[in-house]
Formats: structure tokens, C-alpha cells, sequence
């Protein structure tokens, strides 16, 4: 018997996810087995995140298969994305006639995923499921809330996830299983550490430097926001080296704008990085700033303290522990968070457990198939 699984994904922290299940599956197929049950899966690549570094190269690094389908959908507004997408993956469909669609996390791709899955009533796996901000002006939000709502089984990374689910309605096929990004940062984290020349080539020494990333289109699309935080970051550039790789959205935004640009002058402005040098700079920091929700944990995974540009944040555990600190884009409380920040003692993720025991991937396969066990 052959279970078809198509997984949609389309951006680097997606990438991440998936390559831990599409493991999970690789090692149950080569293991002989009693139920006679093999896995088929069918990447799709919406093409979301289109920079080589932030795309091609990760699937390589990850050790995982190239796409079957790469859609090339990119750099066009919300609507016009998600409907591009939902086109393309539901002729995808028909003609792959999956078992299940999984998809990851809270992007466009994840919402047009589910949707055309949904739509054809193809049962839907939604990975990372229950994560709320409470914030309905954030897209993201918008994504996971409506996946999980049209999902057939919720894998979430916390109690809280399943609490919020909880709150929703959603108490059927919700499971809690950890993080997958966990998985990932104990699976990858040796390795990068081993083969990743970035602190070299950067010529950075470790636990001396800032790390910082912005992406998300709350800070780059308003100036004020933008502005306010390249401020901040400028002014601890003059005490610390801080390293900044450039998501392709932030470099149009400063290309148009020398006023912006101006402030940038003291940063270590890089390209985005693949998956093991991005671990290896995370893991060495002395501090991390980023609008990011998986840079945020994965700041987390390696004990280093983390400031978050945004108004609120879907990983609240974070924050009751004192391991985030979110500041939205107001300058000064950027700045009082990093003194905050750095007088702290570093946390031994060991003792909390908050996302599982790095077994997600694993967690996912077994439930997968049960649930088909059942059918």
C-alpha cells in the first residue's frame, strides 16, 4: 500500500520544517516494516521565497529532495499570491491524487495549500498549528488561523497551541507533538558548527557580535517603523559589531530610500545566508533582534538572548520566561530591551522542554499513520 503525501511549502523556515518529517519518512521507507504501508511524498515549492540563498541552496544543505514542482510565484501582493497559488497547486492535485496535504507555518503558501486541499477534500496536515498573536491586522495571522480551521489534523508545538485551538472550537486530531524547528536545531546545529566558515569569512568572534534580520512588511512597508529600528541598530553599532543579512523585500526598501540607507552605514550588511551558516551565526551571537517567529526560537534553542521587533508574538511562552523581549519598533524600548537583554544569565533550554524532545518529525509520521491505520 502507498500513502501519497504532497507537502506544500514556499520559505526558508518551511523548508526547515519540512525537512524534518520528509526524514521521518525516508527512514520509516527504508526500515522494513509489518504493515506493509510505504510513503510516496511530492514536494511542491510554491516559489515564495525566490533569492537562491533563501531557497535552492537550503534544500541541498537540508539534504533533501528538490521539489517535483517548483511554481515560481513570488514578489506580487497577498491576494494576488495566494490566488496564483491556489490555482496552480489545485491542478496539482488532481493530478497527484494525494492522501493527505501537509502543509507548515502561517504563509501564503500555507493558506493556499490548505485551501485547495480543502476545496478538493483531500484531508490537510497542518504543522505548527494553534500558534496565535491575537493580531487580525498581521496576514500571518490570518494564514494559520484559517488553515487550522479547514486542517484534519493539527500537529502543535505547545500546550498553549492546543489551548488556543482549544478556544476555537478545534478539539478533534489535535495533537501535541513539539517543534519540528527543534528537531532541526539538535539535528543541524553539530554540523553547521563543524562546517560553516561564516565567523571566518566575516572575520566575527564569537559572543561579540549582534544579530539582526527584518523582513516581515509591518516594519519594511512603513517607514517610521523602518526607520526607528535601523536608528536603534545604528546606535548599538557603535559599540557592537552588528551583522545584518538582508531579506530581499528590506533591500528593495533601502535601494529606494537613501535617507534609510544612510543608517545603515555601520552595519555588517550581508546577503541572507543558507540554513548552516544562518545556525552558525545565530548560535555565536551575543544577541539576536528579528522580526522573525523561527529565528525567535531558534535564538532560544542556543541560549542566546533575543529582542523581537514586533508588536506582539505567537511564541507568549518565550516572553513569560524572559528569554524574548518584545519592543515593536519603538527605539527606546529596542534599546532598553538589549541592556535587559544582556545583564541576564543565558537559560539551559535542557531544563524546559517547552517544544518537545526533538522528536517531532517522528511524532508526525506515527500519527500520520495512524490516523490512516484507522481509515
Amino acid at each position: 500500500m502507498e500513502l501519497k503525501i504532497v507537502t506544500v511549502v514556499g520559505a526558508r523556515p518551511q523548508f526547515i520544517k519540512a525537512a524534518m518529517v520528509s526524514h521521518a519518512f525516508e527512514r520509516y521507507n527504508n526500515e522494513a516494516t509489518s504493515n506493509g504501508v510505504r510513503i510516496s511524498e511530492v514536494l511542491i515549492h510554491t516559489g515564495q521565497h525566490f533569492h537562491r540563498n533563501m531557497s535552492e541552496s537550503f534544500f541541498q544543505e537540508l539534504d533533501m529532495a528538490s521539489p517535483r514542482y517548483n511554481l515560481g510565484i513570488c514578489n506580487c501582493r497577498h491576494g494576488e499570491m495566494t490566488g496564483r497559488m491556489l490555482e496552480k497547486i489545485e491542478a496539482l492535485l488532481y493530478e497527484e491524487t494525494p492522501d493527505l496535504v501537509l502543509v507548515y507555518g502561517d504563509t501564503d503558501s500555507t493558506l493556499a495549500g490548505a485551501l485547495s486541499a480543502a476545496k478538493r477534500q483531500i484531508p490537510v496536515g497542518h504543522v505548527e498549528a494553534g500558534l496565535r498573536s491575537f493580531n487580525r491586522r498581521m496576514p500571518e495571522e490570518i494564514n494559520r488561523v484559517v488553515a487550522d480551521h479547514v486542517s484534519t489534523l493539527l500537529f502543535c508545538p505547545t500546550t498553549q497551541a492546543i489551548d488556543n485551538l482549544n478556544k476555537e472550537g478545534i478539539e478533534n486530531n489535535v495533537h501535541l507533538v513539539g517543534d519540528v524547528m527543534y528537531d532541526a536545531c539538535l539535528y543541524y546545529g553539530a554540523v553547521a558548527e563543524e562546517k560553516s566558515v561564516i565567523l571566518e569569512r566575516l572575520a566575527l568572534k564569537p559572543k561579540f557580535y549582534f544579530l539582526a534580520t527584518i523582513h516581515r512588511a509591518e516594519n519594511t512597508d512603513d517607514p517610521i517603523r523602518l526607520r526607528s529600528i535601523l536608528e536603534g541598530l545604528k546606535i548599538l553599532s557603535k559599540r557592537y559589531r552588528v551583522v545584518f543579512p538582508v531579506h530581499p523585500r528590506t533591500r528593495k526598501i533601502l535601494n529606494n530610500d537613501a535617507s534609510l540607507r544612510t543608517l545603515t552605514g555601520n552595519l555588517d550588511l550581508i546577503e541572507p545566508v543558507g540554513y548552516m551558516d544562518m545556525a552558525k551565526l545565530e548560535k555565536n551571537a551575543l544577541l539576536i533582534a528579528t522580526d522573525s517567529g523561527g529565528i525567535q526560537k531558534e535564538a532560544f534553542f542556543h541560549n542566546v538572548p533575543c529582542v523581537t521587533l514586533r508588536d506582539e508574538t505567537e511564541w507568549t511562552e518565550l516572553v513569560k520566561r524572559g528569554s524574548n523581549i518584545v519592543v515593536g519598533a519603538d527605539r527606546k524600548r529596542f534599546l532598553d530591551a538589549v541592556e535587559a537583554q544582556l545583564s541576564n544569565i543565558c537559560f539551559p533550554v535542557e531544563q524546559d522542554h517547552l517544544y518537545g524532545n526533538g522528536h517531532a518529525g517522528h511524532a508526525i509520521l506515527d500519527i500520520i499513520l495512524q490516523y490512516f491505520g484507522s481509515q
